[in-house]
């Protein structure tokens, strides 16, 4: 029996989780921008929330979105849509001359963010391979936190060249890269926007949709490209077909409420919108005003987030070659319990440390130390499981509604995490993300079947 085509599957996962990587610059550059467009425009601390948060609003519509397009429209044309608002935000960002205008153009990033998050993840583990696809979907995570790595690597560096001193004749340039350098820092988006729209065009649609809708022909044909074979092809989509007998692509959300689906879509959503409440997108937001509330600079505060992105792409590139071998299950229970340590290590930080004169470099291997753990577990782990756990005729649909599920939670604390560092204090915040990671682990134990090494149809038998 011939190899299965292992070299043409990643190059499609590559250029699906290039997505991925514009959702994570979209999500972190805001992060080394906040101080400044503060200060620019007088926010107060809920103006500020909204400033943050506003993209999360978009992401929620662009998750409701992704659904419907996915299943009308095939993953690989609702991918080059979400590109293109990529591209729009990014240039919008850079121009935009009013606060009004530069919170539209993030809502518009945010709905390609919200796409992404559904499509990307869902095409690549509808054209793995069994064996490997816990490796090739959280490929789509590391991307996410190159995108972070990215972002936070463009904030330092801009912002190292806008205080070095250098000034431009032409008064745009001098505006976008050095006394609005936080332009430069969202207008830098464009460029792998363009990239990504570009590759789009060499790759195919989704077998699995195209079988959905009767397009038998061409879905063997990429399955012969994945397989390596034609005889492969067609015995693989005889099975998928068997299992989809008299089923069809559903692009309502009424189906949802079905017995058959229903408990699977909330264990989904279950999962999606506490893992938002465990810390992470605090971090990853506000990560460079945490450290300069403990008394860094900004230039401090900046360079030890792009050690929080290092260290957030570096472990997910250890959970690529784990994920599949330890299981979904087992990285989430020692992860998350990693991350309860952590939260409330830095929690007595806040508290105490500073009265027992604890350094600085304390609180940045405790967040290094909570970074690795999330990366590790929950954040490898959730888009995996989205995308492997839902029936086929209703994947689109389902991971529209955790995506959303995960969106409204990250939301809340993009526009939360303000308010909460000031009134519940930031000891009292960490330690409420640590409380939050129990009920999570819970569910993952309690209800959630191990997935690695089943195929889709396997998966969906399982329920």
């Amino acid at each position: 029996m011939k190899e299965k085509n292992i070299g043409y599957v990643i190059f499609l996962t590559i250029v699906a989780a290039l997505g991925g990587f514009l959702f994570g610059y979209d999500t972190a550059v805001i992060s080394g921008t906040i101080e400044q467009v503060t200060l620019q425009y007088q926010l107060s601390s809920l103006q500020q929330g909204w400033y943050v948060g506003c993209a999360l609003v978009g992401s929620m519509a662009g998750v409701l979105m992704a659904g419907y397009c996915g299943e009308k429209f095939g993953r690989k044309m609702s991918l080059f849509f979400s590109g293109s608002l990529f591209l729009l935000s990014g240039i919008g960002c850079a121009i935009a001359h009013t606060i009004d205008a530069l919170v539209i153009y993030r809502i518009i990033g945010g709905v390609a963010i919200g796409m992404v998050s559904i499509i990307s993840p869902m095409y690549i583990s509808e054209i793995a391979i069994a064996s490997y696809r816990g490796r090739l979907v959280a490929m789509y995570q590391l991307a996410i936190t190159a995108g972070f790595l990215g972002a936070y690597l463009v904030n330092y560096q801009l912002l190292e060249y806008a205080v070095s001193g250098v000034a431009f004749e032409n008064n745009t340039l001098q505006t976008v890269f050095v006394t609005e350098v936080w332009r430069a820092m969202l207008g830098m988006e464009a460029l792998p926007a363009l990239l990504f729209l570009l590759i789009l065009f060499f790759i195919p649609e989704s077998p699995r949709w195209l079988l959905l809708k009767n397009q038998q022909a061409k879905a063997v044909g990429i399955l012969a490209k994945i397989n390596a074979s034609q005889l492969l092809a067609e015995e693989e989509a005889a099975v998928i077909q068997s299992k989809m007998a008299g089923q069809k692509s559903h692009t309502g959300y009424r189906v949802l409420l079905q017995s058959n689906y229903f408990k699977v879509v909330v264990i989904g959503v279950a999962i999606a919108i506490l893992g938002q409440f465990m810390g992470v997108n605090a971090v990853l937001y506000y990560g460079p005003t945490i450290f300069k509330n403990s008394g860094l600079s900004e230039g401090d505060s900046l360079f030890y987030q792009v050690l929080v992105g290092l260290v957030n792409m570096l472990t997910t590139v250890l959970a690529i070659f784990i994920i599949d071998r330890v299981g979904r299950k087992m990285l989430v229970y020692w992860g998350v319990s990693g991350m309860i340590v952590c939260l409330a290590l830095i929690g007595l930080y806040f508290w105490r440390g500073l009265a027992w004169s604890w350094p600085n470099e304390v609180l940045l291997f405790l967040f290094l130390s909570y970074v690795f753990c999330c990366a590790v577990s929950v954040s490898a782990v959730v888009f995996v499981l989205l995308s492997e756990l839902y029936p086929n005729a209703i994947r689109a649909m389902a991971m529209s509604i955790a995506g959303f599920s995960l969106w409204v939670g990250t939301y809340l604390i993009g526009q939360l995490t303000p308010w909460m560092l000031e009134e519940l204090t930031p000891h009292g915040t960490f330690w409420l993300f640590a409380a939050m990671c129990l009920p999570y682990m819970y569910i993952v134990w309690k209800h959630i079947p191990e997935t690695a090494g089943k195929s889709l149809e396997e998966i969906e038998a399982m329920w």
